[in-house]
């Protein structure tokens, strides 16, 4: 039986324990999603004109209000990080299923469905500003994820996660041909 106060980690982390930085985890760790199925959602928008600034601000800064009520509200998001880079501005979020995220984007009383007819009202034929999505509905055990030395981050933010080690592989790793790491006991 396992001595509970030491834990596995992989060897490259063992001596993070304890150098940290407030609010990181050390060690290495994986998601743990508890449903058959996560649903990851990219949207964005790209300016095309930067001096058309009426033609992109409304999609500009529709998304925050958009984040703000879902955040108010059990709508099905799980967790979302914002990026941006040169003009191309997105989120990555992730939903409880493609149903829920669906019946936001659908539904009349929400900030989605009005900011999407103004969008093509205003702005979709002028070329000044692209938008786009993307949506994947992954099952449970086609997701790998690794996080070493982070703070709750991306799909682990979103749904939990456990150390790696702990027994969950998923065939997700061996067809990658992910392997488990060299671990020793670390004190607990």
């Amino acid at each position: 039986m396992a001595d509970p106060t030491t834990r596995r980690v992989p060897r490259a982390y063992a001596s993070a324990r304890g150098r940290t930085p407030s609010g990181v985890r050390d060690g290495q760790y994986v998601a743990d999603p508890q449903a058959d199925d996560v649903v990851v959602f990219i949207i964005g928008m790209r300016i095309n004109r930067l001096r058309k600034v009426r033609s992109w601000w409304p999609a500009f800064v529709a998304m925050p209000r958009m984040l703000r009520e879902l955040a108010q509200s059990d709508r099905g998001l799980l967790g979302v990080h914002s990026f941006w880079a040169g003009r191309v501005f997105l989120t990555v979020q992730y939903w409880r299923s493609a149903a829920e995220l669906g019946a936001f984007a659908r539904d009349a009383s929400m900030s989605h469905a009005p900011a999407w007819r103004a969008f093509n009202k205003d702005a979709a034929a002028t070329g000044d500003v692209g938008i786009f999505h993307e949506t994947y509905v992954v099952p449970k055990d086609r997701i790998e994820s690794l996080y070493g030395n982070m703070p709750a981050f991306g799909l682990a933010q979103a749904v939990g996660s456990v150390e790696r080690g702990s027994g969950r592989l998923t065939s997700a790793h061996e067809r990658l041909d992910s392997t488990q790491p060299d671990y020793v006991d670390a004190p607990a």
